[in-house]
């Protein structure tokens, strides 16, 4: 249960930070450049999919595998992302 607490302490910190620039340097100081690049194309993947993008052209596009598209179609039909 050691990770809970520490996911929990995460999300603690992300929604106390009041500003589009303390939270760009929050997110610089802890993911690595890589982190950077692959977290917000999850989030472009979830967006493309909500708007009707086949999974095959989003893979293309966004230059990953299908299996990273169809994984972020299933959390979707979990009903995550519903504010994204």
């Amino acid at each position: 249960m050691r990770e809970q607490k520490y996911l929990d302490s995460l999300i603690s910190i992300l929604i106390a930070i009041k500003s589009d620039v303390e939270m760009k340097d929050f997110l610089l100081g802890i993911f690595t450049p890589q982190e950077l690049i692959e977290i917000p194309r999850r989030l472009e993947i979830v967006r493309m999919l909500k708007s009707g993008v086949p999974q095959h052209r989003i893979s293309e596009e966004l230059g990953v595998g299908i299996a990273t598209v169809t994984r972020g179609s299933k959390e979707l039909q979990k009903g995550r992302f519903a504010n994204v």
